[in-house]
């Protein structure tokens, strides 16, 4: 096929029309679009806020525990946590809990927002 069978097929068929109601439904939609309030910005105020928080109160909660503790037993009451958290199983385990955990909130809260409900 050279230039001139296309040139000839291109020529040869009607001009494209868009249908009667096409451009009206179409601008009716640019005009539902255009006066749409705009969409909620993410409160990151609040999340880092809340963050913040939750890594203070975990710091606390560890620096209450290690301060409870007496002197020498410190070590040795955590001998068997830090054992176990020395596994090279550990962390491909806990990887794969997160993943989890993360994937089940994301799943629900997007079949949320499917149905519509809202918080």
């Amino acid at each position: 096929m050279n230039t001139d069978d296309i040139d000839r097929i291109l020529a040869s068929e009607e001009p494209l029309l868009p249908s009667s109601g096409f451009a009206a439904a179409v601008m009716e939609r640019v005009q539902e679009a255009a006066s749409a309030p705009p969409p909620l910005s993410f409160p990151w105020r609040s999340f880092v806020l809340r963050v913040s928080l939750l890594a203070a109160l975990a710091a606390a909660c560890g620096w209450i525990i290690a301060a409870s503790l007496p002197a020498g037993t410190s070590r040795t009451a955590l001998a068997g946590v830090l054992a176990v958290l020395e596994d090279a199983r550990v962390p491909a385990a806990l990887n794969a809990v997160t993943l989890s955990l993360v994937g089940t909130y994301l799943l629900i809260r997007l079949t949320l927002s499917f149905a519509g409900v809202r918080r």
